[in-house]
């Protein structure tokens, strides 16, 4: 990958971090402009913090998953060691929007106790502003934000979007389909349960031959579905993440996980790079369908066809979907920047093959260097919104 675009900082191309390990942190990231002394909070997953000093942004270390008190010690015992480190005292406070999150509760409180100001900042429209600020870019670009989790203006769910947007603001241009995922965080330690609401929302049968329907017994599946049907803790994802899950479980791989994305993980590590066929996602103004996607690959699955051929075919179909989604969005704005962040660009094999179909179309295309493309980089994207904003 050494051929892909780099940033103006001191990294060599090919780095691609997962961590900002010992040797990266506390490295501080130069901004495209000059920035008040801030602090953001970063995600709940895969958390950082970051603080900025001129226009530098320091990155914290990886504090982890902040799900419990002794993560949240560590989190404020870091914030205070990098603000006396780096002589910050911060004027405002940047936050995820999820009310729930470990890291914007401190941020809330911290900030009535302190009398300071708060950015409440879209978790990936944080994303597309990381690797953007990373890069030194200040034009309007389109961003391509694939995750997981993150909470969405409407409520929902979303890890499925197409971003028109600069550090001022920003356009949800389009997303992926809508479904639901039965119990929330139940759902992503059970792929299975979200394969079957995947179907259930496209109007298709649970068919016996599969794995997911397998998974469920029969007085199971009626409580699923009663679920389902009366919409029982069902939020409403645009997750690629989830989607991930769902068709890795369809596919056969795996049905439980014992971390989150362990299903996609190994679906990407089955991909046959000789396989040149793809299924056809449905690409129309402002959405993104899977209709056509899933029942290509239910069919093969029952047929036998072995899962490294579907695994191919998905991912070259996913690749080729976002290529022509940027291609409309391009054709609507004239954008030709394409900014790629999230964690499902953690995915060689879709990182590797939409890369290459953009830049066949022309499209300069920045992915991340200097922080992860994952939640651990979400931070410096929340503190070059809040910072241009505080400026304007």
């Amino acid at each position: 990958m050494t051929n892909d675009q780099s940033s103006s900082n001191h990294r060599p191309s090919s780095v691609y971090p997962i961590r900002r390990s010992r040797g990266y942190s506390p490295f501080p990231v130069k901004l495209p402009f000059q920035v008040p002394p801030l602090l953001a909070t970063g995600s709940e997953l895969k958390n950082t913090f970051c603080i900025t000093n001129g226009n530098y942004a320091f990155l914290s270390h990886h504090i982890g998953d902040m799900e419990n008190y002794e993560t949240l010690q560590s989190f404020e015992q870091g914030v205070e060691h990098f603000e006396r480190l780096f002589r910050v005292k911060p004027v405002a406070i940047a936050h995820d929007m999820h009310p729930n999150y470990l890291a914007t509760r401190y941020a809330l409180e911290r900030a009535e106790r302190e009398n300071l100001p708060t950015f409440n900042i879209q978790h990936h429209y944080a994303h597309v502003a990381a690797c953007m600020a990373e890069h030194g870019l200040t034009e309007p670009v389109i961003g391509v934000s694939f995750d997981g989790t993150g909470y969405g203006d409407d409520g929902a769910i979303w890890g499925g979007e197409f971003l028109v947007a600069d550090y001022k603001s920003y356009q949800r241009a389009a997303h992926l389909e809508y479904f639901p995922l039965p119990g929330g965080d139940a759902a992503i330690k059970k792929p299975a349960r979200t394969a079957l609401a995947l179907l259930w929302s496209l109007g298709m049968d649970w068919d016996d031959a599969l794995e997911s329907v397998k998974e469920f017994c029969a007085e199971d599946q009626v409580t699923l579905r009663v679920q389902l049907e009366k919409k029982i803790n069902t939020p409403m994802t645009s997750s690629m993440g989830r989607l991930f899950d769902a068709v890795s479980a369809l596919a056969g791989v795996r049905q439980k996980v014992n971390y989150e994305g362990q299903a996609a993980i190994e679906f990407e590590a089955m991909a046959d790079s000789a396989e040149a066929g793809q299924y056809v996602f449905g690409v129309e103004s402002g959405q993104v369908g899977v209709r056509g996607v899933v029942e290509a690959l239910v069919k093969d699955t029952v047929a036998g066809v072995p899962i490294q051929k579907i695994s191919a075919r998905f991912h070259n179909g996913l690749a080729e979907s976002v290529r022509e989604m940027v291609k409309r969005i391009s054709g609507e704005t004239s954008l030709r920047t394409v900014v790629l962040s999230g964690g499902v660009w953690q995915n060689l094999t879709l990182l590797r093959r939409t890369l290459s179909l953009l830049r066949k179309d022309g499209f300069e295309v920045y992915i991340h260097r200097e922080v992860p493309t994952n939640d651990g980089g979400l931070s410096l994207g929340q503190a070059a919104i809040a910072a241009y904003r505080l400026r304007g």
